[in-house]
């Protein structure tokens, strides 16, 4: 299994079983391509028996702004780095770069968790001049990722939102969310939150190389329904929409979540930045095969020819005739569906905003 490389020095070795890379290729920093072998002492030494580990983030500070005109919101709060989820097409791989790591199996096993991001976020919040407008939670890697079910750091940081009455967008593809139903329909009673699901195909065997880790599709249907029926306003979120593998799914998720108690939907065109090409191009040879070459000529006529175009207003669409009828397909599945056609975080009610406890008088 060990010491094969291809020409590109990328580490070519069998799938771990339950993760979703198949190589942990060096990240674009690296001066040097790692290359295990098996010296014939020890036996061969594998990633079979790869754990999650977890390390302390000690980032001094928790909320992240952003002034994307791609993005429906400004600020952030990220609980953890890295996800075990192992979504292939994950587009926060590449930031396990900047750790020394690699975007490949290293960003589903090597986890960074931060137990002070409640207490960041409520210094933040306390800060004269502080401006409220809605707080997306879990936008680079899932906030509701396995790890979290024994941490609950997304739990206390939803518990600082709520006594401060701060508006939160919550993007997950886990069924865990559904453990915080208690603060989630409180908050939904004054139009404080609400929730993204994040379905990428209905199909269970695709789902499972896809994204190893995550809860399978019916989960997140029922979660759907969960989340829904406790009053909490709930959309479906197609992402991302992988040409040829996915793409023929829009009417069938749309349906499938409409029933379940989605008001919206939206969805993001596949996005394969810096190494999650390659990762993604090895793990369609991998599983797909006889579709790879299909999958990727497609991927790159949505592209003006490339893997990945990173321009504002092009990454999360794309561009091109098969780009545009996917865009078509989606609105006519929602106006058949009865959904919403996107949905605006800003709606939500910010004007609530009370940071607790004493406050100064204002002079008149």
């Amino acid at each position: 299994m060990y010491g094969l490389m291809d020409e590109q020095g990328i580490d070519k070795r069998e799938p771990v079983k339950g993760r979703g890379a198949v190589s942990n290729r060096s990240g674009r920093f690296e001066s040097r391509q790692r290359q295990a072998f098996d010296d014939g002492w020890d036996g061969p030494v594998d990633d079979a028996g790869r754990k999650t580990e977890v390390q302390v983030d000690t980032s001094r500070s928790v909320l992240v702004y952003n002034q994307s005109p791609d993005l429906p919101f400004d600020r952030s709060v990220n609980p953890y780095r890295g996800c075990e989820h192992g979504c292939i097409y994950c587009f926060a791989r590449p930031t396990h770069a900047y750790l020394g790591l690699s975007p490949g199996l290293d960003f589903e096993t090597r986890l960074f968790s931060k137990p002070d991001a409640a207490a960041l976020l409520e210094t933040a919040l306390r800060k004269p001049g502080y401006q409220c407008r809605t707080l997306a939670l879990g936008v680079n890697t899932d906030a509701y990722q396995p790890i979290e079910r024994k941490l609950e750091i997304t739990r206390s940081v939803l518990e600082v939102l709520q006594r401060f009455r701060h508006p939160v967008a919550i993007v997950t593809k886990s069924a865990l969310v559904e453990r915080d139903i208690d603060i989630l329909r409180e908050m939904a009673s004054e139009r404080l939150v609400s929730v993204y699901l994040s379905v990428t195909t209905l199909d269970p065997q695709l789902a499972r190389k896809l994204e190893p880790r995550a809860a399978a599709p019916h989960r997140r249907l029922q979660t759907i329904r969960s989340l829904a029926e406790a009053g909490i306003p709930v959309s479906v979120l197609v992402a991302p929409v992988i040409p040829v593998l996915t793409d023929p799914e829009l009417n069938a998720i749309r349906a499938a979540a409409r029933d379940a108690g989605a008001q919206s939907a939206s969805y993001i065109l596949l996005r394969l930045p810096l190494e999650v090409s390659e990762l993604f191009q090895q793990w369609l040879q991998e599983h797909y095969p006889l579709k790879a070459d299909h999958v990727m000529t497609r991927v790159r006529d949505t592209r003006g020819g490339k893997d990945y175009d990173s321009r504002f207003g092009e990454r999360m669409r794309g561009s091109g005739a098969f780009a545009d009828m996917i865009a078509q397909r989606f609105h006519a599945a929602c106006r058949r569906h009865g959904l919403q056609s996107g949905s605006d975080p800003e709606l939500l009610e910010r004007r609530r905003f009370r940071p607790p406890g004493p406050r100064q008088l204002e002079l008149i």
